[in-house]
C-alpha cells in the first residue's frame, strides 16, 4: 500500500493550488467597487483595462501621432514633430521618454512610459473604483496557477510511481484514486485561463462589464479595446519595430 501515501500527498499539493487560485478569483470578482465606480470609461481607461500599461503607451503615441506632435516611422522610430502643445502627463512622459533628442527607437520608448507615474496614477484609479485588478491580486492569481501546474505535474509523476509499485491487476482502484486530484488541477487550471484571458490580468468583472459596452467604431476605441492590429499596416510596423 506505498501508493496510498503518495496519493496523500498528491491531494495536497493539488488542494493547496486550487486553493489559491480559487482564493485569487475570488479576490478579483469584487462586485463594482467603491459607490459610483462604473461610470464611464475614458479611452485610456479602456486602454488598461483591455492590455495593461503598455496598451496605454502605445494609445498614446498612436493619439499624438494622429495629432501630429509625433511621427511614427514603420522603421520602428518616434520623432517628436511639435512640444508647443500642452499635454497631459501621460503625452509629457512619452515626450521625456523620447529625450531632449527629439529621436528615440519606440521599444525603449514604451516600457519607460509604462512604468511612468502617470500611468500608475491612472491604473490605481481604476483600482479604487474596482474596475481593475490590483498588482497584488494579479501577482496571487498567476502564483496559484503555476502552483496547480505543479501539482498537476506532480500528481502525474506520483501517478506512475504507484501505478509501478502494484501489479497490473491491481491498478484500477491507483489509477482511480489519482484521477482525483488530476480532474481537480485540471479543472482549475481551466479556471485559472478563463481569469487570466483575455481581460481580467487587468479588468475586474465590473471593468469587463464597461469593456463590452464600448463601440469599437472610433479608431482609437478599437485600438484602446483590441490592440494594434485594427491600426493601418504603418502603425502596427513602427509599433512592433
Amino acid at each position: 500500500m506505498l501508493w496510498v501515501p503518495l496519493l496523500l500527498v498528491a491531494f495536497v499539493v493539488a488542494g493547496v493550488g486550487c486553493a489559491r487560485v480559487c482564493r485569487a478569483s475570488l479576490a478579483t470578482a469584487r462586485p463594482d467597487g467603491a459607490p459610483g465606480g462604473t461610470e464611464g470609461l475614458t479611452v485610456r481607461e479602456a486602454a488598461y483595462l483591455s492590455g495593461g500599461p503598455l496598451r496605454v503607451t502605445d494609445l498614446t503615441l498612436v493619439s499624438m501621432h494622429r495629432s501630429r506632435r509625433l511621427l511614427l516611422a514603420r522603421t520602428g522610430w518616434a520623432t517628436v514633430v511639435d512640444v508647443t502643445g500642452d499635454g497631459d502627463a501621460i503625452e509629457r512622459a512619452v515626450l521625456g521618454a523620447i529625450g531632449p533628442g527629439g529621436q528615440s527607437p519606440i521599444p525603449a520608448v514604451r516600457p519607460v512610459v509604462a512604468a511612468a507615474e502617470s500611468v500608475r496614477l491612472l491604473a490605481d484609479g481604476l483600482v479604487e473604483r474596482g474596475l481593475a485588478v490590483s498588482e497584488e491580486g494579479r501577482r496571487e492569481l498567476a502564483a496559484g496557477v503555476r502552483a496547480v501546474r505543479a501539482g498537476f505535474l506532480l500528481t502525474l509523476v506520483l501517478g506512475t510511481v504507484a501505478a509501478l509499485t502494484v501489479p497490473a491487476g491491481e491498478r484500477a482502484p491507483v489509477l482511480a484514486g489519482f484521477a482525483l486530484p488530476l480532474v481537480g488541477a485540471g479543472l482549475c487550471l481551466l479556471i485559472g485561463r478563463i481569469e487570466v484571458y483575455p481581460y481580467t490580468r487587468w479588468a475586474s468583472p465590473a471593468g469587463q462589464r464597461l469593456l463590452s459596452g464600448l463601440s469599437p467604431a472610433d479608431p482609437l476605441t478599437a485600438l484602446a479595446t483590441r490592440g494594434p492590429s485594427v491600426l493601418e499596416p504603418e502603425l502596427r510596423a513602427a509599433l512592433k519595430a
